[in-house]
């Protein structure tokens, strides 16, 4: 399964070396990291919602412009990582080599209105946004900030 995740940050989400690349780009790779993340959210309390899965789409939809061949890849590698119950520890430290502490916050906040689609926070959800942030190494305030943003809204 870690391949799978490996491969797939690398086609799609690893920054380029390149200096000429256009830095629209590694915020492109940024949301495919994200949907990956908001896929696997919904899958924390075993009840794949319907509400949550409108809202993932909603969200690639509208913020990301996400071709369907990814969004039809990013499910089913979701869906192979809840089968097989890995760490999401190798994922989040990819991302921590590649992006700044703001993206980080933005992706938590996106997980947030994941988690609240249905109107439910299911504990498991919460626990798994907090795992997220911790890999992340996104403060407790900003955890807190952005689930009270979410909540609000």
């Amino acid at each position: 399964m870690l391949q799978s995740i490996n491969r797939f940050f690398d086609n799609y989400l690893k920054p380029s070396q390149s200096p000429a690349e256009d830095r629209s780009t590694q915020t492109n790779q940024l949301q495919l990291a994200s949907a990956a993340l908001m896929i696997e959210l919904c899958r924390a309390d075993q009840h794949f919602d319907e509400e949550e899965t409108r809202k993932i789409s909603s969200i690639l939809r509208s913020q990301f412009d996400l071709s369907q061949e990814t969004l039809d890849e990013l499910y089913e590698l979701a869906q192979q990582e809840a089968e097989e119950a890995t760490s999401l520890y190798q994922f989040t430290s990819l991302i921590n080599e590649a992006y700044g502490y703001e993206a980080k916050i933005a992706l938590i906040h996106n997980l947030w209105e994941v988690a609240y689609a249905d109107g439910n926070l299911d504990r498991y959800e919460e626990h798994l946004i907090r795992r997220i942030a911790e890999l992340l190494y996104v403060s407790h305030s900003d955890f807190i900030k952005t689930k009270l943003q979410v909540k609000n809204d």
